[in-house]
């Protein structure tokens, strides 16, 4: 089912279009005063030394807060970290205190005035070195946290192994083995709005307005710092300028909230570009990946190890689960019997990691088909054949044991490699790199309301947030058409944690998937009711009552219709027109003849997303810079229910691809201060660097997924962007850049290693 409506207008686009809508950082209130961070500066030290009692002596300044004035509680996917520094800092841009004044100028100038002296610990920011033994530690006290079901000691934060058959021997059997290591430095979302919160307390009860992409696990996070009951505390986001995974999890509602409450007053913080780079934990990981997989002359894989690293950073917001994800994109989506995987999440002095765009999976799958590129020249394979031959098909196993049921990737590569025209054929200056990926559908609860006013418009009220995206813009395409009704007819109420039902956010992929699956629901039940009065109107059987263009008729006699409006004017003297939903995630499949360790439930997919991209580029050799001119991308995201929406994921994920294949890397000095927290600095893709896009959707419908069939679209197209323009780079120099992103001056260097 494809719904499709060109005059549909979304409801939030008017306000966006023409500058008329409220961000978080355009919002104020009577009284409001300004929050200001004061950030360790340092990457590994103890607070020998702190005093505010300059600044809660200057004029103007209403709050000042360190970790004594608030609850002592750790949060985090494993609990180690606090609100406020307590004894230890651990990476440049951890609050050690903040501040709410008057104005902005008074705010920085008590941050500068607060007293913090500091006996430095030998920083650790290399991830190979916080393993070695005798390191120092990142935590000291790593034993004491709470990590439910993680594997961990030390530095490494977290752990998982998987392995299905063995691979030793698959090895040998081999008629090649190839080693390769590709290292993957860390990379920002870089939303172009960066973060702002404003909260306001009213009694006992605090109201946030926060820039965040998950409201109620940012309103959950809040209760757990603070210590307070869940129906005190209420989030709402107004028009979300991005996140890109960036902004979601918890953040810095809660110390805005401390601040409001101590200073009585309202108080907002809004983040400068330096402080969106530098303070947030949702950086994408830097990783090693190395891998050593055997291959038949035929060109059939008999096994693969790897081994993959994943800089934690200093604290793990929600990346305890990582590895497995890691592991995951380290063995692809390929039939290989033997397999086994280590990979590990360490803790180092560098900015938190987190969930940005597709965690793990850009990296993982840049240097797995990479390694594809290298195996397939090595045997004298086109690898276009090579991946025909390897990729999972509908009925195979994948590597973790998990059937696959009907699913599209071949026809993606088919699409892919047929939309970028000739691959051989091209100046000596271009060439053409193909790459696939996958990535899950994520399962998660989700709630929605439907109803219908007595004028016959309708009402969805959604937890859903809508970070720019359009999947919950897309709600009212489903429901108008269970009911028969046009998109239009519905107004949308969402991104209030007081006013709607729990759901996860924008994150993972899930609105569509898990929220179009509760709205969906809602709506039915009330068709269901639509239905019933409609039979006793029309004197017919429910079961015959069809609901279509504004009107339920009986089936087969579409002049016997009457208006849902006249419908609902008849339900407002009694019953209400109200469905609700709430989404029965599907289970997640589990893996099949696998040993594992570590195990998150990331082994095995619900409703996996395949893709595969092919890129042509062009090379200056003289300088190393690379242009990509074209890109030809196709995507089992199972039935597409909005194109345009979809269209619009694939072509922006493409371009945060090439960000990461080219230009976007974050550089550490040895303390793991960052070098470039800046957008000077910080190269990210723009219009002028956009190549024509083509997308090819091979409408597979998932067997278990979200509304008419339908998986994730929002990650997906991310995946694959780099890995294929690093094998289309590999054709020109004559092998990979084993280092991303692969800047001019790392392609020249490899350029010129290449010819010593």
């Amino acid at each position: 089912m494809t719904i499709q409506a060109p005059t549909f207008i979304r409801s939030d686009g008017p306000d966006k279009v023409t500058g008329t809508g409220r961000y978080t950082a355009d919002l104020t209130a009577a009284g409001v005063l300004v929050a200001k961070f004061r950030y360790a500066e340092v990457t590994h030290a103890r607070i020998v030394e702190l005093d505010t009692s300059a600044a809660r002596a200057m004029p103007g300044v209403f709050a000042v807060l360190t970790t004594d004035d608030v609850p002592d509680v750790l949060y985090g996917s494993i609990k180690d970290r606090r609100l406020f520094a307590k004894d230890v800092v651990r990476f440049e841009g951890e609050v050690v205190a903040a501040v709410a004044a008057s104005d902005e100028a008074t705010a920085e100038r008590a941050v500068d005035a607060i007293v913090v002296r500091y006996e430095p610990i030998q920083a650790v920011a290399d991830m190979e070195e916080a393993l070695e033994p005798g390191a120092p530690l990142i935590h000291e006290e790593w034993e004491t946290y709470e990590a439910p079901g993680v594997e961990r000691e030390g530095n490494l934060a977290s752990y998982t192994s998987l392995s299905r058959g063995d691979a030793g021997a698959g090895l040998a059997e081999a008629d090649l083995v190839i080693t390769s290591r590709y290292v993957a430095d860390a990379s920002h979302a870089v939303p172009i709005e960066p973060r702002a919160i404003l909260a306001q307390w009213e009694g006992q009860k605090v109201t946030i307005w926060s820039s965040t992409q998950v409201p109620f696990p940012a309103r959950d996070g809040v209760c757990e710092t603070l210590g307070l009951p869940t129906n005190r505390v209420r989030v709402i986001v107004p028009h979300l300028g991005g996140g890109f995974g960036g902004k979601c999890g918890f953040h810095y509602e809660a110390h805005v909230a401390a601040l409001s409450r101590a200073a009585r007053r309202p108080v907002r913080l809004v983040f400068s570009r330096r402080e969106e780079f530098i303070a947030p934990d949702r950086r994408r990981e830097g990783m090693i990946v190395e891998l050593t997989s055997g291959v038949r002359k035929d060109g059939t894989l008999t096994a693969r190890k790897a081994r993959v690293i994943v800089d934690n950073g200093a604290y793990a917001a929600d990346s305890a689960g990582f590895p497995q994800l890691a592991a995951m994109h380290a063995l692809g989506p390929y039939k290989v019997d033997n397999v086994e995987v280590e990979a590990s999440a360490v803790y180092t002095n560098c900015q938190p990691s987190g969930s940005v765009r597709a965690p793990t999976a850009p990296q993982g799958c840049w240097a797995v088909e990479s390694h594809t590129d290298e195996l397939a020249t090595a045997i004298g394979m086109d690898p276009v054949e090579f991946r025909k031959i390897n990729t999972v098909d509908s009925g195979d196993v994948g590597v973790t044991g998990q059937l696959y049921e009907e699913i599209g990737l071949q026809e993606c590569i088919d699409a892919a490699v047929a939309g970028i025209g000739s691959r051989h054929d091209l100046p000596p200056d271009e060439a053409v790199g193909v790459a696939v990926g996958w990535w899950p559908s994520f399962a998660m609860a989700s709630g929605a309301y439907v109803k219908i006013d007595h004028d016959g418009k309708g009402v969805i009220v959604t937890g859903a947030q809508e970070c720019g995206t359009g999947a919950v813009m897309t709600l009212p395409y489903l429901v108008a058409g269970e009911l028969g009704m046009r998109p239009e007819d519905f107004e949308l109420v969402y991104q209030d944690t007081s006013a709607a039902p729990f759901d996860a956010g924008a994150s993972g992929s899930q609105t569509l998937f898990n929220n179009g699956r509760a709205t969906v629901a809602a709506a039915r039940e009330v068709a269901s009711q639509l239905k019933d009065l409609a039979a006793q109107e029309l004197e017919a059987s429910t079961e015959d009552i069809v609901l279509a263009d504004g009107k339920a008729h009986v089936a087969g006699d579409p002049a016997s219709a009457v208006t849902i409006e006249w419908l609902a004017a008849i339900a407002a003297e009694g019953a209400l027109l109200l469905g609700r939903g709430s989404n029965d995630p599907p289970e997640w499949p589990s893996m099949s003849g696998v040993s594992c360790v570590g195990d998150h439930g990331l082994g095995a997919w619900v409703a996996p997303q395949f893709s595969c991209h092919a890129v042509r580029v062009r090379l200056d050799r003289e300088t190393g810079v690379v242009r990509v001119l074209d890109v030809s991308t196709a995507h089992d995201s199972g039935t597409i229910i909005n194109s345009r929406g979809a269209l619009g994921q694939v072509e922006g994920g493409v371009m945060m691809g090439i960000g990461q294949a080219l230009t976007e890397g974050v550089t550490f000095d040895d303390e793991g201060r960052q070098l470039n927290p800046a957008l000077l600095d910080y190269k990210l893709q723009t219009t002028a660097d956009a190549p024509g896009i083509r997308t090819h959707f091979a409408q597979v419908p998932a067997a278990v997924g979200g509304p008419y069939g339908s998986k994730g679209i929002a990650e997906a197209p991310n995946v694959p962007t780099a890995a294929a323009i690093s094998n289309a780079i590999a054709k020109l120099i004559g092998g990979p850049v084993r280092q991303l992103p692969m800047t001019a001056e790392r392609v020249w260097l490899a350029m010129e290693e290449g010819a010593s």
